[in-house]
Order: structure tokens, then C-alpha cells, then sequence
């Protein structure tokens, strides 16, 4: 029997405004309102907003919590926090992964340390029930309680170098709220009777959960509240980000940003192969020289022990024009031997080439006059490892397009920005 497709607390309010709606995860999901361009470019340059209550939060408790997510995650929360590694500490987050015993992803995640012995796990839509199973078959004796969220929180993005003048807006104490919070940091609380929760309170007094995180490269937050409290902080955001081009933005404006930022998706650029040789090791707790790992964690002998390894590696392409990513597609190298697959292709809509390097419309050294038309921009998973600058050529059934390898893609993006230059 087909599970029927859910639907956030935003849902009437996407149809009402005559958003194009599609399925994804599950649920019942703007692709984009009237222009995707539009939406992208409006992140770079202005301000966004993403529903994103499709995506599902697993709350870990206990005095074995900690264990438990050092055994099943695979960064290490003992040495994850900048390049001295401290431990990850209350108040900060980190991104990793879960694991099977083959070595290949369950699903990605950024775990919250909430407080002592209190964890918050966020993961893709329809992942929190296996995720927490997961965790559940694995405490072995460690005394941790798992507590699967999934549709029981609201959730909403608000992403772009206006983010934080918007969002003060409509906050309590912006200042406050701001001081102190560097990227992958959060403040407040999911639990309105938790004493975290007065750290985040906006102006009506409902309590939230506020990240510095998210999937677009650019500077921005996570907001986490009561289902119920979403729409009128949603409307509010809007009505507040008038003046800076706010828009709301759908999930194809959300996949081109991500690509354009190097950030993976979940069961697409990451999936049924092991979780290594790819551009995130900073997901794997890779000891100082790279030669192993720091810790014990479920896959790791797999991927210690793996020698056929393909490679993850990211592209960049000469024009907008793009290709069919996924099962048909192809890579082919100079001697035109077929050496992998496209995993995404996506149009980064907010960037161009000059003179054989790449700009953003955001970049402070754009030359005189540069339009961005947009580039094609994703990952390949090839048969060996290719060298920065080497160009492939990527195919489908209906055109061969030839791209560059790449360490990175859209330049000047504004996620690691102090909050000092965004308020």
C-alpha cells in the first residue's frame, strides 16, 4: 500500500501562493513559487527562506549519550571544534554521518550539543525513524534514551548576507541573541520549559531554537520551533525582508545553491558506497596527517579494510548547460573511456567565467561588468582519482558537455562570515 504523502505546516500556505509542488522525501514540497533564478540569486544577494519541517530531529538523553553517538557517528566529539580539534561543546554543532558496518551512509546528520548528557541528532526527511532505530540497536548496555522528533517540530531557514538584519527584526533582544555565535553555533532550545529556551525568544515571546547553520554556503540560520508558531514567523520574515528582496525559496533554488556551495545530498552524492575519498573528510575523524582515524566508530574497519574505492569529486562547467544526472549518464575521459557516472548537476545560477576563472555575483572582485549566466556545477563518482583543473566530459542521452574538476565552485560565499560583518 502507498504511504500517503505528508505534508508540513506550511503546506497551505506554498498552495495559496501558487508554488509548484512536487514530492520529495515524502512530503509534499515547493519546487519553487515563480522563478527559480530569481530565488537562487535572491540567497546571494539579499535573503531567502526554505520550509525545511521535512526534515526530522532525534533527541539522544542520558549519561551514555555521548558514547552512543561516539560509536555510531563518525566525526569524533571529542576532537571536531577547529584546527586545535577540541571536544564539541555545549551550544555547537557538528556535521558527520551515520554508518552500516560496510561503511556506506545511512544518512548524514549534524548532531546538537544541547547540554550535559542531551543530544539532538538532525536528519533528512523520512531518515529520523531509521536513524533511531539505529541508534537503539546499538547501546549496547550504554544508558541513553532515543527520542524520535519527526513531525513534531517546525523548522524554517532563513539564509543570505541580509539574514541576521532581517531576522533581528522580529527578534527580542537581537543583540543578545547575536553576540557570540560563530558558524556552527546555536542558542536556545527546542523544550519551551527548558531555562535554554529564554536565550532565543522573539518579539511575541515564542521561544526557538536558533542555528548558524545550513545548506546553502551562504551566511544564514536554522530556526527550530513549535509547529504551530511557523506560519506567523514565516509571514513576519517576509513582511520584515521587504525591503532587503526577501523571497521564499523552493527546493530546486535550494539544490542549485547547495551544489554551487559543494554541499552533498543525502542517498544521491553519498549513498551505497563507502563514505570516503570524497570532498567532506572533514564528516571522518581523520587524525593530523590523514593517515588514520581517531577514534573507534561503526564502519570504520570497513572503510580501513576497502581497497576497490571510487571517487566522489566535484565539477565545474564552461555555460549553463546541463546534463541528466543518475543512472544512464556518463563520464568520459580524454582517451573517451567511460569512467563513472553524474551524481548531481545542477545550474549555479549566481556565478559566470572571466578569462578562465570563476566569479560570483557577490564576489568583491568581479571585473567591470560581469554578468553571471550561470555555470553547471555538481559531482561525479569516477573510477579514479582526477586531478584539479582536468577537464571530463559528462553525458546523457541527449548531449555531451565538457567540465573542469574542481576543488571548489561559487567563490566569496558568506557561511564562515563573523556575524560582526552581517549586522
Amino acid at each position: 500500500m502507498k504511504t500517503a504523502t505528508k505534508r508540513t505546516p506550511l503546506n497551505n500556505w506554498h498552495r495559496s501562493q501558487g508554488a509548484n509542488m512536487a514530492d520529495f522525501g515524502g512530503y509534499d514540497m515547493p519546487l519553487w513559487y515563480s522563478s527559480v533564478k530569481e530565488e537562487h540569486l535572491a540567497v546571494l544577494t539579499g535573503a531567502g527562506i526554505f520550509d525545511t519541517s521535512h526534515m526530522a530531529a532525534v533527541i539522544v538523553d542520558g549519561s551514555g549519550a555521548a558514547a552512543l553517538l561516539q560509536h555510531c557517528f563518525t566525526n569524533d566529539l571529542d576532537a571536531c571544534m577547529g584546527p586545535a580539534r577540541k571536544p564539541l561543546s555545549p551550544g555547537r554543532c557538528v556535521y558527520g554521518a551515520f554508518l552500516d558496518k560496510k561503511g556506506q551512509p545511512i544518512d548524514d546528520a549534524i548532531v546538537f550539543f544541547m547540554e550535559a548528557d542531551s543530544y539532538m541528532v538532525v536528519v533528512n526527511a523520512g531518515m529520523g525513524g531509521a536513524i533511531a532505530d539505529h541508534l537503539r540497536r546499538n547501546l549496547g548496555g550504554r544508558e541513553a534514551a532515543v527520542t524520535d522528533l519527526t513531525d513534531r517540530l517546525g523548522k524554517m531557514d532563513i539564509q543570505g548576507p541580509a539574514a541576521a538584519r532581517i531576522l533581528g527584526r522580529v527578534l527580542s533582544d537581537p543583540e543578545a541573541v547575536f553576540a557570540g555565535m560563530p558558524y556552527f553555533s546555536f542558542k536556545g532550545h527546542i523544550d519551551p520549559t527548558s531555562p535554554l529556551a529564554d536565550e532565543v525568544r522573539l518579539d511575541d515571546g515564542t521561544p526557538i531554537l536558533l542555528s548558524r547553520t545550513g545548506y546553502t554556503g551562504e551566511f544564514g540560520f536554522e530556526i527550530f520551533l513549535a509547529p504551530d508558531k511557523i506560519q506567523r514567523l514565516w509571514e513576519r520574515l517576509l513582511e520584515a525582508g521587504q525591503a532587503s528582496g526577501i523571497k521564499p525559496c523552493g527546493l530546486a533554488a535550494r539544490d542549485s545553491l547547495r551544489a554551487g556551495a559543494v554541499l552533498p545530498l543525502s542517498h544521491q552524492d553519498i549513498g551505497h558506497w563507502p563514505f570516503i575519498n570524497h570532498p567532506w573528510p572533514f564528516a571522518l575523524p581523520f587524525n593530523a596527517d590523514q593517515t588514520g582515524f581517531t577514534k573507534d566508530f561503526i564502519g570504520r574497519a570497513a572503510l580501513e579494510q576497502h581497497t576497490d574505492f571510487s571517487f566522489t569529486q566535484a565539477f565545474a562547467g564552461r555555460d549553463l548547460r546541463k546534463i541528466t544526472a543518475g543512472e544512464g549518464s556518463r563520464v568520459i575521459d580524454a582517451d573517451g573511456q567511460t569512467i563513472g557516472t553524474v551524481l548531481t548537476c545542477a545550474t549555479d545560477m549566481g556565478i559566470g567565467r572571466h578569462g578562465g576563472e570563476i566569479f560570483s555575483v557577490a564576489s568583491p572582485d568581479k571585473p567591470a561588468g560581469f554578468t553571471a549566466r550561470g555555470l553547471c556545477c555538481g559531482f561525479v563518482k569516477v573510477n579514479r582519482k582526477l586531478s584539479v583543473g582536468q577537464h571530463v566530459d559528462i553525458a546523457d542521452s541527449r548531449r555531451k558537455i565538457t567540465v573542469t574538476i574542481v576543488d571548489d565552485v561559487r567563490p566569496h560565499r558568506t557561511a564562515r562570515n563573523p556575524m560582526a560583518d552581517m549586522i
